[in-house]
């Protein structure tokens, strides 16, 4: 997840928001800006949305359902950073990832059979920022059959956007899902894993201590029945 630098070769002139290019895969690798400081800037195909005071960064393919997810996460009174497109930079002492929506399109969603919305206005400007940190990233993917879908979640993995790895899950979509619930539930459980508590480590290691141990999704030995 690292991004790349244009060629050299482009005009020195163009402008920040002619220079962004579309990557092999979108909202899977973020294109390259041109200019200064290209190397600590970024976009990409995504949805970013301040949930438990957590910036979380929602990523997926075209249709998957971020934009429905973000309203009703603002629904239940969250607040929306940016849809569609999320620009990213650094903080100035470089530790942090920072997203904030580009300025044309700021405050604005897109819900396929709906249209284009305000989010400030049907819910007032208490519900949307115009830049937040990122703390978290959720990635929402179609529900494949033979996927091997996270069941115990010991430990986060990681992705790496501008040089900065933040904390990732993959969340399956299928008709059932509640995505909204979802996203909050992991924003809670990485603010208590923060704090140091983390619910699946707890288990494990009173299982271990009963001569049991967390082997395989779904399957819980030594436990009394």
């Amino acid at each position: 997840m690292t991004s790349r630098t244009q060629n050299s070769t482009q005009p020195p002139h163009r402008s920040e928001e002619s220079a962004v290019e579309a990557e092999v895969e979108p909202g899977i690798r973020p294109p390259s800006y041109v200019g200064p400081n290209a190397a600590n800037r970024a976009q990409l195909h995504g949805s970013l949305i301040e949930v438990c005071e957590l910036g979380i960064l929602i990523l997926g393919p075209s249709g998957v359902g971020k934009s429905e997810c973000v309203i009703e996460l603002v629904r239940r009174g969250q607040r929306m950073v940016a849809d569609d497109v999320v620009r990213l930079s650094k903080s100035e002492d470089g530790r942090r990832l920072i997203g904030r929506s580009p300025e044309s399109i700021r405050h604005h969603i897109e819900v396929r059979g709906i249209g284009l919305l305000s989010v400030a206005d049907l819910f007032g400007p208490g519900a949307v920022l115009d830049e937040s940190p990122i703390d978290f990233v959720c990635r929402l993917e179609g529900w494949s059959e033979g996927r091997n879908y996270e069941r115990i979640g010991l430990e986060r993995p990681v992705e790496t956007f501008l040089g900065i790895s933040l904390p990732t899950v993959t969340l399956p979509v299928h008709a059932a899902s509640n995505l909204a619930t979802l996203v909050e539930l992991a924003a809670r459980d990485w603010k208590l894993r923060q704090a140091g508590v983390n619910a699946a480590q707890r288990l494990d290691e009173r299982l271990r201590s009963r001569d049991g141990m967390l082997e395989s999704p779904g399957s819980i030995k030594g436990e009394a029945s």
